[in-house]
């Protein structure tokens, strides 16, 4: 398999995508992770390519992993210069993730950006209905015979929604209340407030994946096992990955409101109006349209 080179800020939430991009085109991934020397230097970035001028010394020096690459991936605005930057120099295309705005258009080979950011219509940039992700079931849960299984996924507060015990609460009682019978799964993240945790602890779930206790990500295999997933409302990741693997229908949790939602709530919408998501009102919907990435990015990247 040929190799893709990944330029990272090291931010999860923007390598886990460049890395599905690898997935999805069946590259081998060498991630290579840059930064700026100090702020001017990224102030100047811009000028620099709009001068279609990439010295190096904007960056804090590197070593290019060994071997040779079939493009370069990036995403993240710490990336997309240094992304320019490498592409020319092992003159190889140069895909960026996310609209790299700042910076000019045409000088990517290819742009992968979210329909929610309204990107303009260029030859060169796809639009996705969702994050890029690329699911893999690793075995942390498995299901017993005979069981049927619905999972709830909890992600924890930023700066758009909340999370509270009192909401939640009422939210878990209505959907014990409509699966009885079932055995329903539990998994928290790094987010996840102590106080939800806890709350989770006066259910009689089947089982708990509780991030303050292990980090192990047993959300594929949920999407693998589990007929109904609720996913809190605050993670675009957590719902493009359900929305785009598996069977589950998938239902969302609302969250209390910081402030107006933006690109989750149209996130949300667009998928709702898809068939691949009902928005938890108390009732359930049976939403299973799923999103195959790996076929909206057939044929690009020959």
């Amino acid at each position: 398999m040929m190799q893709l080179l990944v330029v990272s800020d090291g931010k999860p939430g923007h390598v886990n995508q460049s890395l599905a991009f690898a997935a999805l085109k069946e590259l081998v991934p060498q991630q290579l992770e840059v930064r700026f020397r100090n702020r001017f230097c990224r102030f100047l970035s811009y000028l620099f390519d709009r001068c279609r001028f990439y010295p190096d010394f904007l960056l804090v020096p590197f070593v290019l992993p060994a071997g040779s690459f079939a493009a370069v991936v990036c995403a993240g605005s710490e990336t997309y210069y240094a992304a320019r930057f490498l592409a020319r120099r092992l003159s190889v295309p140069v895909v960026a993730v996310m609209l790299p705005s700042g910076y000019r258009f045409d000088g990517f080979d290819l742009i992968l950006a979210q329909e929610h950011d309204h990107p303009p219509e260029r030859n060169n940039i796809l639009p996705l209905p969702i994050n890029l992700c690329h699911v893999q079931p690793r075995g942390v849960f498995s299901p017993q015979p005979n069981r049927r299984y619905v999972g709830v996924v909890l992600g924890g507060p930023n700066k758009v929604f909340g999370m509270d015990v009192a909401s939640l609460q009422l939210q878990l009682e209505q959907l014990f209340k409509h699966y009885a019978g079932f055995d329903i799964l539990v998994c928290t993240s790094r987010r996840t407030p102590a106080a939800i945790e806890q709350l989770l602890a006066g259910f009689p779930f089947a089982v708990r994946f509780l991030y303050s206790q292990s980090p192990a990500n047993p959300i594929p295999d949920f999407l693998s096992h589990c007929e109904q997933v609720f996913i809190s409302s605050d993670s675009t990741s957590m719902i493009s990955e359900a929305v785009s693997y598996g069977t589950a229908a998938v239902e969302v949790l609302p969250l209390p409101r910081r402030r107006q939602g933006g690109k989750f709530d149209l996130l949300v919408q667009a998928l709702a109006v898809r068939g691949c998501l009902h928005i938890f009102d108390g009732s359930v919907a049976d939403c299973r349209q799923k999103i195959d990435l790996s076929a909206m990015l057939k044929g690009v990247l020959k």
